[in-house]
């Protein structure tokens, strides 16, 4: 199943902030991303039909075992394309803006021979 550039991001962001604060909201989400509440509920609805995330009554937002697999591929590719820019002296702040961009539209060959390259000489 092939996976919209915008669901990636949206996974990727409910992975990062169940990291960081231990639940997700959509709230959350909105203010991290800066969207409205209202584009929030419709990501999530079509998160939730498409089998990526489940919702509680108390509008708590969980990664499903598929979702989960999604959200991890992506922020491993962000965070490996960034190291390695930022090792070729990209500035940290371009780095990771430039590898949130790539991280959808690198083929797997290609990450798996950069993340190759980065874990073998920056030891991550």
């Amino acid at each position: 199943m092939v996976i919209k550039e915008s669901a990636e991001n949206y996974l990727e962001t409910i992975l990062i902030l169940k990291n960081k604060n231990g639940f997700v909201r959509s709230i959350d989400i909105a203010n991290e991303l800066s969207f409205t509440k209202p584009s929030i509920s419709v990501a999530m609805k079509a998160l939730r039909e498409d089998g990526y995330i489940k919702m509680d009554a108390d509008g708590s937002i969980t990664l499903t075992e598929t979702g989960l697999a999604i959200a991890q591929k992506i922020y491993e590719r962000h965070q490996i394309i960034a190291k390695a820019l930022i090792a070729l002296g990209v500035s940290e702040k371009t780095a990771y803006a430039d590898s949130c961009k790539i991280e959808h539209c690198i083929s797997n060959e290609s990450f798996e021979k950069l993340k190759a390259h980065v874990l073998k000489y920056n030891q991550m």
